[in-house]
């Protein structure tokens, strides 16, 4: 349906000598970060690039901001609605009819879709329906969970007063000790998986992420170790850092002592104990004089409200009000970095937030049983904090904060990804076919023989 497009973007493409069109999916404020880098790649080359917005985050906070910061001009939305249900069904039918009227123009489509969102799954199923296939970016992710054995050993260490804060860190980084098969996190596992068959080209961000597309048994030629863009993306939040007005509204925060606290997943908001657990060792932070920003998303404000947890919130900004600040998200992607450039640890439930702390060197405390980026906990930048015991997540992160160890591993995500990324898809991309192969081309077969 071609009035999902604006009026500049049809005339673009109607008008374009290009064959291919590479069409580029944000939805979230981690798509938007991650896959601004591959936009901007792609227009500097002067391809025909289609930026589509599924509207899943409309808030300026979660798009808005970030769409001026990148200089980002969204060409189609899809204006979904509803729960997720009905949410990932929008997406691939009005996805579908997106793909139509650019095939109907004489276009090969290529859309890019970015890790383990509902938008990667459902614009992947859309795509698979029409013979179209998708470049994967951030491909591959799976959790790697600490064994029952490791988890029982040190939590009895703990309660027996013997818990030793470096022999858990250095135990994350032994294979032997992480388990696959997590269900975990929800729906993003499930997500990751479907988003791979539909896909004729894997951007994988690390060895390890290859490994595990290989033997799931993908074609190792469609299968490309590139780094991760947000890499390009926190380079260039660094670089407008001069611009980020944060340390005027919290001047608390260039002390560099505080603890950036983050509680959103639905795996945590939606269980009582997981939530409570966290929220406590939290309240316990700083209580016992330590500072925490805590940023605040959708979720855990609902989350908050139901576990009757608000009167406790509000108790602590009124009572520490210099060494607890409790913001909702910042629009700007530049004044996060910034701000987390000088924090002491973070402490999250984020999937890119590891990523990010490990590029900027600051300790990351990850506040889940397991991690879909365990190349994090191999390198020794990240540790798990399952919620289980607000105290043990309180000594995890205690251990972390400041730790040289943990901030000197050095960025494992590489630079100048976007333009890996685009060399991969461009040098594997038909004309007609785009990324979508048959047999007979997958085996090089000639079918007249």
């Amino acid at each position: 349906m071609s009035q999902h497009y604006t009026d500049q973007a049809k005339a673009r493409i109607t008008s374009s000598d290009k064959k291919i069109a590479h069409v580029i999916l944000i939805a979230t404020k981690p798509d938007i970060i991650k896959q601004a880098p591959l936009y901007l790649e792609l227009k500097a080359r002067g391809e025909l690039v289609i930026l589509c917005h599924t509207d899943q985050h409309y808030d300026f906070r979660y798009s808005g901001g970030m769409e001026e910061e990148f200089g980002l001009e969204v060409d189609v939305r899809l204006a979904i609605t509803g729960d997720l249900t009905s949410k990932v069904a929008q997406m691939i039918e009005r996805f579908g009819e997106v793909l139509q009227y650019l095939i109907d123009c004489g276009k090969t489509p290529i859309p890019y879709i970015h890790g383990d969102t509902s938008t990667a799954m459902a614009i992947g199923v859309g795509s698979y329906l029409k013979n179209v296939a998708c470049a994967h970016v951030e491909a591959g992710i799976r959790t790697l969970t600490p064994t029952k054995a490791m988890y029982d050993k040190f939590y009895a260490e703990f309660k027996n007063g013997s818990f030793d804060w470096q022999s858990y860190y250095l135990a994350h980084q032994q294979p032997e000790n992480l388990d696959r098969g997590s269900m975990e996190p929800n729906p993003e596992q499930f997500n990751t998986r479907i988003a791979e068959p539909a896909s004729g080209y894997h951007a994988a961000p690390v060895e390890l992420v290859r490994g595990f597309l290989l033997d799931e048994g993908y074609d190792p030629s469609t299968v490309e170790v590139v780094g991760n863009t947000v890499g390009d993306a926190t380079k260039f939040a660094i670089a407008e850092s001069d611009q980020s007005t944060i340390f005027e509204k919290y001047p608390q925060l260039t002390s560099g002592e505080f603890i950036r606290f983050c509680i959103h997943r639905r795996e945590n908001t939606s269980d009582k104990q997981r939530f409570t657990v966290l929220f406590d060792a939290m309240e316990k932070l700083v209580k016992t004089g330590h500072s925490v920003l805590l940023i605040s998303l959708f979720g855990t404000e609902q989350a908050i409200d139901q576990y009757k947890l608000r009167s406790r919130l509000e108790t602590l900004v009124a009572t520490y009000p210099d060494t607890f600040i409790y913001s909702d998200v910042w629009p700007y992607y530049r004044d996060v970095i910034a701000a987390m450039r000088k924090c002491a640890a973070v402490a999250t439930d984020s999937g890119s937030m590891q990523e990010e702390m490990n590029i900027i060197g600051i300790p990351c405390v990850t506040l889940r049983f397991g991690t879909d980026r365990g190349e994090t906990l191999l390198a020794g930048c990240n540790i798990q904090a399952p919620p289980i015991d607000s105290d043990f997540v309180v000594a995890i992160i205690k251990g972390a904060i400041h730790n040289p160890q943990m901030a000197q591993v050095g960025n494992i995500y590489g630079t100048d990804v976007s333009k890996r990324i685009v060399d991969g898809v461009l040098a594997r991309a038909d004309s007609e076919r785009g990324l979508f192969y048959t047999e007979e081309m997958r085996l090089r077969l000639d079918p007249g023989v």
